[in-house]
């Protein structure tokens, strides 16, 4: 049984990879008019009537070879890109990969409402396997679409993850040569590389001397966090700057005592205008204070 329908299935296969490289252009014209191509390419026309035709040629390819089930064919990969691009597109503007999918259906009517157009006479056993072939390669479309569509949000994801741990970890110049990166919430392995890494190109662009690593903001300090810290100063030191930890309030000490971390190398100050102020002395700048209301002369 198996082997007559792998027999009527790959000339019905061939047959519509054909079809759809015969009314390539019909197809694409009528594609660029659904949601899925109309809403993405807002611009022309044109250019949605070319992302239709990559997307035809994909499908042209695939039934072709026979994969009509397979959504690692080959003949996928020239039109995964556009496909990804749209689907992002689609996700940006708050579409879920469902809706996304449901909008893939309407290819599937165009391009039957053709085929049914070919085969207007009376449909034999031939045209019913074609138009068989055709519901599964369209079927298979729609499981790459929600596939690209998948892997695209998960890329907004992580791009958006990305900008807020930076926006979440600023580098603020404080004084000519001295920096400092002000702390607040957990700090995790990612977030620890983008602090490095902003501190680090801080430290060359504005030539500081002091980097100050202010942790008020840090609810815990566990073995993690201070291995973290650790490997940040070490870095800043390697660019040539001295780096000054502030903000450890008596709680976090003692948890660091209790856990019998080491940061008897690591220079500390109980706040940041301490770290400040020790940066400053450092430099050799003097700072005085001046009474409110009196002008010095």
């Amino acid at each position: 049984m198996q082997v007559s329908e792998q027999a009527t299935a790959e000339p019905a296969a061939r047959e519509l990879g054909l079809f759809l490289e015969r009314r390539r252009e019909q197809i694409a014209q009528r594609w660029a008019d659904t949601p899925l191509f109309r809403t993405v390419f807002t611009v022309s026309r044109d250019e949605a009537v070319e992302a239709c035709k990559t997307v035809v040629d994909a499908l042209s390819e695939v039934a072709s070879s026979g994969r009509l089930e397979d959504v690692a064919a080959p003949g996928f990969d020239s039109a995964r890109e556009q496909l990804g691009r749209m689907a992002a597109s689609r996700s940006r503007g708050g579409f879920s990969p469902a809706q996304i999918t449901e909008e893939a259906a309407c290819l599937r009517v165009a391009v039957t409402g053709l085929l049914r157009e070919e085969n207007s006479g009376p449909a034999g056993p031939e045209a019913q396997d074609v138009l068989l072939a055709l519901t599964v390669l369209m079927g298979t479309l729609r499981l790459v679409i929600m596939e690209t569509t998948v892997s695209a949000g998960e890329e907004v994801i992580a791009r958006q993850r990305q900008q807020l741990l930076e926006v979440a970890t600023p580098v603020i110049s404080l004084w000519d040569g001295i920096v400092a990166v002000p702390l607040i919430g957990t700090l995790d392995s990612a977030r620890s590389q983008v602090v490095m890494e902003s501190l680090l190109q801080a430290i060359v662009e504005q030539r500081a001397r002091f980097a100050i690593l202010d942790i008020t903001g840090v609810p815990t300090v566990d073995s993690l966090v201070a291995q973290h810290l650790m490997k940040t100063v070490a870095a800043a030191r390697l660019m040539g700057a001295e780096c000054i930890v502030s903000g450890i309030r008596p709680a976090i000490a003692q948890t660091i005592v209790h856990l019998g971390i080491d940061l008897s190398s690591v220079l500390t100050r109980t706040s940041l205008s301490d770290a400040l102020a020790h940066a400053l002395d450092r430099q050799g700048t003097e700072v005085t204070h001046r009474t409110a209301g009196v002008n010095p002369r």
